[in-house]
């Protein structure tokens, strides 16, 4: 899938600056997070306010601060297909520097890891929330080119594909 300007997922995250690499990455995790943490959706409004702010210093704080608050979190589901483990991956890649290098690779891992989540609870391999994942991603991106100001949204996508995840999860919870 490509986006709106023809541009694939790949060539986005690319030609993103370090801040919109920070929310992408940032914004995949926020998403996949209720699976490894359900009671703690807001551990990461810290992170979130040092991408706001493009702070180095607070974005190291903050993902350490984070680290600590999930330390433990999320052991292993009956049925959960990997989910929880690809969640830890990403948390666990967060980088602690502010840096392009580092932020691009965890930003690129990310994606490839929320859109596999997004895959193991799908009813067809490229279904519905897989595509749906790749829709949010690809209006993250654009949302971030437009600098600080698309943050916003970005947050709004990053809520409502939480919920949405948190929705297939429990659905399927109760039919199992």
């Amino acid at each position: 899938m490509t986006s709106s300007t023809g541009r694939s997922l790949v060539e986005l995250i690319d030609g993103t600056g370090d801040r919109g690499l920070a929310a992408a990455g940032l914004a995949c995790l926020d998403r996949c997070l209720p699976l490894l943490a359900p009671e703690r959706a807001e551990v990461l409004r810290p992170v979130w306010a040092a991408v706001a702010r493009a702070d180095a210093a607070a974005w190291g704080e903050a993902v350490a601060k984070a680290r600590v608050e999930l330390d433990g979190a999320g052991g292993a589901a009956a049925g959960d297909g990997g989910a929880v483990a690809l969640v830890r991956s990403m948390l666990d890649g967060l980088p602690a520097e502010w840096a392009g290098e580092p932020l691009r690779a965890w930003a690129g891992a990310c994606s490839a890891v929320a859109l596999a989540v997004h895959r193991l609870y799908d009813v067809t391999e490229d279904g519905p929330l897989h595509a749906g994942e790749l829709r949010r991603q690809l209006a993250v991106l654009e949302a971030v080119a437009h600098g600080p100001t698309g943050l916003r949204r970005v947050r709004e996508l990053s809520v409502e594909g939480g919920r949405v995840l948190r929705a297939v999860v429990s659905r399927r919870a109760r039919t199992a």
